[in-house]
């Protein structure tokens, strides 16, 4: 367990300013200041530097933590499971990015319950960046996730390469012919908001062929992967996004997969969790179990 000093700490890494942490916390900035220095005395080493009057980590205030976090990660997974004295009900509480959560894990859990009923599963569906965050404060124990982060801040797996695809309606100039990329500018993209996977994706690809979001005729954002599905069927616009996700409409005829010259795109779902975690064999076990659910 950690100490009020530690949790003081933890939210000056996150907030990087000693009044607006005082504030966060409902305590004084004289208070804030009396913690760090009790845990610098007892560590022995700076914790924090300021540079061009930035606060920032020192090397290791960066180990420090890593180490809080992931107690504080494998405390919340304990205290939930421990609360179920006669071990009748294993409780998992994960996240999924939108697609996964919606295209993938569907089958998958079906698969887990059928063999285990003792699970009480909860997930949480969110982009990438949103779950990363409730994986590093404890709120969930492990994700699913599509998108760009660095794998080096994580213990990440695998999970399986997916197709990324360009789609249109049946009826658009696009489809049924192979074209240039510079040809699908002219029309309007319908994609997800900024922090979602497949928007890191689609835009880390749009700078491969030196363009941008803006270098569309127009662009729309929506959160809901129905929801664009919707519009493109209806012929308002392209996107771009992971062949699993519209295998059905494109199977029914309701979209059309845009043929462009050299592309080529499979990208990664990686299963990840904190690193050095107590339960790493326990979301290990996890991770096997979803993945041969996934693929049987």
């Amino acid at each position: 367990m950690i100490d009020f000093r530690h949790e003081t700490f933890l939210a000056l890494c996150a907030i990087k300013n000693y009044t607006k942490t005082a504030e966060h916390l409902f305590i004084t900035q004289p208070a804030v200041t009396q913690h760090i220095q009790f845990l610098e005395e007892k560590y022995n080493c700076k914790l924090f530097y300021y540079k061009d009057k930035k606060l920032n980590l020192t090397f290791q205030g960066e180990r420090l933590k890593e180490f809080l976090t992931r107690i504080t990660a494998d405390t919340a997974h304990f205290k939930r499971n421990i609360e179920n004295a006669d071990f009748s009900e294993e409780h998992i509480i994960f996240g999924a990015t939108l697609s996964i959560g919606e295209h993938l894990m569907p089958k998958v859990l079906t698969e887990l319950l059928q063999k285990n009923p003792r699970l009480k599963i909860h997930m949480e569906v969110g982009n990438t960046q949103v779950l990363l965050e409730k994986l590093r404060k404890g709120e969930i124990d492990f994700a699913v996730v599509e998108g760009v982060f660095d794998k080096s801040d994580y213990h990440s797996m695998l999970f399986s390469l997916e197709k990324f695809v360009p789609v249109c309606a049946p009826k658009s100039f696009l489809a049924n012919q192979k074209v240039d990329f510079s040809e699908i500018l002219q029309s309007s993209l319908i994609i997800r908001e900024e922090g979602s996977g497949t928007r890191q994706i689609f835009e880390n690809i749009l700078k491969q062929y030196n363009y941008s979001i803006n270098s569309f005729k127009n662009f729309i954002e929506i959160g809901n992967m129905a929801a664009i599905k919707n519009l493109v069927a209806s012929n308002i616009g392209i996107t771009f996004l992971y062949e699993i996700v519209a295998q059905k409409e494109i199977q029914q005829g309701q979209l059309s997969k845009i043929d462009i010259f050299g592309f080529d795109i499979t990208r990664e779902f990686n299963f990840v969790f904190l690193k050095d975690s107590v339960f790493e064999s326990k979301y290990i076990e996890y991770y096997h179990s979803m993945k041969e659910a996934f693929f049987s």
